[in-house]
């Protein structure tokens, strides 16, 4: 018999992006961040460790709430086979916007979805390039200023006061954000909930 809980989506992440963007699906979901140790070593591989994030959030998440379908996330940027992910401190933050200024970096997201009642595993990597525009340190202190970095991998913000670093991109935008909505849509409608 199916039931309310059968169709329960949870989003395992606390970010108000993600929040944002998985809400602009017209999809109905709870959130429950997960409460684990991410991989985030600075010489990972960014496609295998945002996957490997992702699927981790999703299964903590999952093993809690086997009826519901879950979905975990994980961006990073990455730059000079460096990976950055959120910095530690305003610093950080700005040496992180130093090294990107004038050149294209890559973003990756990890995305998987999980449910423990059917066995059902999806996963997909998504990858987007953004090119900065060449800045200088007044507009670096601009933009701390402007836009809390701490929370916000490689220390920035597309869709926050973007005008003033970002000359432009390729791929997807959404993804860039924390949550490619396209990829999204695909892997819920193979989940069976939207069509």
């Amino acid at each position: 018999m199916e039931t309310a809980s059968t169709h329960r989506l949870i989003l395992a992440s606390a970010s108000p992006r993600r929040k944002e963007l998985l809400a602009s699906l017209g999809v109905t979901f709870d959130i429950i961040p997960a409460d684990v140790v991410e991989h985030e070593a600075p010489d990972a591989d960014p496609r295998e460790m945002v996957k490997h994030n992702a699927a981790l959030k999703a299964d903590w998440v999952s093993a809690r709430h086997p009826d519901a379908t879950v979905i975990g996330a994980d961006t990073t940027v990455f730059i000079d086979r460096t990976v950055l992910n959120k910095p530690r401190d305003a610093a950080e933050a700005r040496a992180m916007l130093r090294m990107l200024s004038g050149r294209t970096h890559t973003v990756f997201t990890g995305l998987a979805i999980r449910r423990q009642r059917d066995g059902l595993k999806l996963d997909q990597g998504v990858a987007s390039e953004v090119t900065m525009k060449a800045y200088d340190e007044a507009t670096i202190e601009l933009y701390l200023r402007r836009v809390h970095t701490l929370d916000k991998a490689g220390g920035y913000a597309i869709q926050e006061s973007g005008e003033l670093i970002v000359a432009g991109f390729t791929g997807s935008l959404t993804n860039i954000v924390g949550l490619p909505v396209e990829e999204m849509k695909q892997l819920l409608t193979r989940a069976g909930l939207t069509r």
